[in-house]
């Protein structure tokens, strides 16, 4: 993964984690608006090209939000495996707060640094980790 990549995984890895979890309690819920018509709105034409099975419909839907939240998990679990290669204190807490979802600035005047400096860190904790990620990427292709 190139060094941009590996930047904006960090930068959306709260989000994705909010979201998974927001996703994975939604589909627990089971029923909502799953039951068939009944009166006149039965006996109405049904649009073409889909199915008229509220069930199926449910699932297929279910199916594409678990792609999604497999999708965000591969991606989580990409930064969780390279977290341990930054060894810098500094580094480590301007990760630990970019993971957090805190913004430069917040995270400038929290560590009493300018925003450009924080943002040299940024740079420099995506540059490790993608030196990391290509080695290992490397080492499969050559196995």
């Amino acid at each position: 993964m190139t060094e941009k990549q590996i930047e904006e995984l960090l930068k959306d890895y709260h989000w994705m984690v909010n979201s998974v979890r927001v996703m994975r309690e939604n589909l627990q819920d089971v029923g909502g608006k799953l039951t068939a018509q009944y009166g006149i709105e039965a006996a109405m034409p049904k649009a073409q090209g889909g199915s008229s099975d509220p069930v199926y419909t449910e699932v297929v839907r279910r199916s594409k939000h678990f792609k999604t939240i497999e999708g965000y998990e591969n991606k989580i679990k990409l930064i969780q495996e390279y977290i341990h290669i930054i060894q810098d204190t500094r580094e480590k807490e301007v990760l630990h707060w970019i993971l957090e979802g805190k913004g430069y600035s917040w995270i400038a005047r929290h560590m009493g640094l300018s925003h450009t400096h924080i943002k040299r860190f940024f740079s420099s904790i995506a540059k490790k980790i993608s030196k990391d990620v290509q080695d290992v990427q490397n080492v499969q292709k050559c196995i």
